[in-house]
């Protein structure tokens, strides 16, 4: 049988680093979401990019699914082995191969965590600011071009990545961009790759874009009175050009949860989160400008701090949100979708979600990174109630109609994996046809994470 000779070979190949332990299989078939328990038929942790091409070409000549995985944080059941096949789990390449402290660039591979490479460059004086929130491995960020907290200032994955080093379904290799700033020579086939999602190609190194680490840093943090007073602040903060690195929204359900899961003691009404970077003087002018519109919209009270250990309490309180709202209703599931629409049309976006989760008596706290215009709903279901998911993906389906009805798209950073599939010809029209086009003529055999981000051919 094919299945049987695939695994048989990239046991040959790969020796123990293959595995079909019931744990394993069982890990690598888990979501952050709401998607029930997946198991692959195997897990490969290969070591080199040679290991690599060698098992896409076993996996190519007997028709093998292969589904890249990172540190498993996506959340549109991205990793799932929904066809069966070999999860290619890369933390084995996780390395850090050069950096060119000059040209602020890098050259990682696939496995290398966010914080890790932060850690790695933090002599040189730079660092890689994409936040997606988890601490995501470099080349599931690439894949599902993921952006976050950081974003309203530096950019997405699709601003950060120079050039990629790919493996393509049948075997061959290829290099994609370069460390030059800018290129006008053929195809951008990294700009391709890039929210492809591991149906194109797996990623084996990746190239990326660096920055000065700023000379000063302040966050604070502010309540508001309303929902709409909070969304009306970030809507005025982006339109009057303050430059923002980070500005956050938080609900009040979710600010009740921080005070329960961290011992915190935030007011139950909404807040802003925010951060400045640049030189003292302009961190200093940047946060009492903010300051005064917020106090504009109503907040009493902005506490800002440049001491270190103080910004770093703040995102990791930010950073665990999902974990923090999960807990305040036990044994729950999360259905975690986002949306994104141009700023001006956030706040109907906003108001209208918040009420239609109010209207339906599930736990929905609301936050996101509203500078962009993209924000998330945490669903909250009993898993033993089936008709709560039906209401939660009711809703959330209500949200990326809205979107799209607003000029905005139906996911702003999680990727559309297999739990968006439903939106993409709403969204893209003929455009969705020409991505399976791309598809066939790269993967033939629709190998490359089957079931994921276009029309099954």
């Amino acid at each position: 049988m094919p299945i049987a000779k695939a695994l048989d070979d990239l046991t040959q190949l790969l020796g123990e680093r293959l595995s079909r332990s019931k744990s394993d299989l069982e890990a690598h078939g888990r979501s952050e979401s709401y998607y029930p328990l997946t198991p692959p038929d195997a897990v490969a942790y290969p070591e080199t990019t040679k290991e690599v091409a060698a098992l896409m070409k076993i996996c190519a000549a007997e028709a093998f699914p292969v589904i890249g995985w990172g540190a498993g944080t996506s959340l549109e059941g991205h990793g799932l082995a929904v066809q069966g096949g070999v999860v290619v789990d890369f933390r084995r390449m996780n390395q850090v191969l050069q950096i060119n402290a000059a040209d602020m660039d890098v050259v990682v591979q696939p496995g290398v965590s966010r914080e890790a490479l932060n850690e790695e460059l933090r002599a040189t004086g730079l660092f890689f600011p994409v936040d997606p929130g988890a601490n995501a491995s470099i080349g599931g960020m690439a894949m599902t071009r993921a952006s976050g907290t950081t974003t309203v200032r530096y950019g997405t994955m699709r601003d950060a990545v120079l050039a990629l080093e790919v493996v393509l379904a049948d075997g061959t290799v290829i290099r994609t961009g370069g460390r030059a700033r800018k290129s006008a020579s053929g195809y951008d086939l990294t700009a391709l790759m890039v929210g492809s999602e591991g149906t194109l190609g797996l990623v084996t190194e990746l190239t990326l874009r660096l920055h000065g680490i700023p000379e000063a840093t302040s966050a604070g943090i502010c309540a508001f009175p309303s929902l709409d007073a909070a969304v009306a602040a970030v809507t005025e903060t982006v339109q009057l050009g303050v430059p923002m690195a980070r500005i956050e929204f938080v609900d009040a359900a979710t600010a009740a949860a921080f005070n329960t899961y961290a011992g915190t003691d935030l007011p139950p009404s909404p807040h802003l989160m925010v951060e400045f970077h640049g030189s003292p003087g302009s961190v200093a002018e940047d946060a009492a400008r903010f300051g005064e519109i917020a106090a504009d919209h109503g907040s009493t009270k902005f506490d800002w701090s440049s001491k270190p250990e103080e910004r770093r309490a703040l995102w990791a309180l930010r950073h665990n949100a999902y974990y923090a709202i999960l807990a305040s209703r036990p044994g729950a599931r999360a259905l975690v979708t986002d949306i994104c629409v141009p700023i001006s049309q956030l706040a109907e976006a906003v108001e209208k979600t918040a009420a239609e989760i109010a209207a339906s008596a599930l736990p929905g706290p609301i936050l996101g990174h509203m500078g962009d215009g993209n924000f998330h709903a945490i669903l909250l279901v009993d898993p033993d109630i089936p008709s709560e998911l039906e209401t939660a993906r009711t809703l959330a389906d209500r949200m990326a109609e809205r979107a799209l009805r607003l000029g905005g798209t139906a996911t702003g950073e999680h990727g559309i994996g297999m739990g968006k599939l439903g939106f993409m010809q709403a969204e893209h029209g003929p455009a969705w046809a020409v991505m399976g086009t791309l598809k066939t003529a790269l993967d033939p055999q629709n190998i490359l994470n089957p079931g994921k981000l276009v029309r099954d051919t």
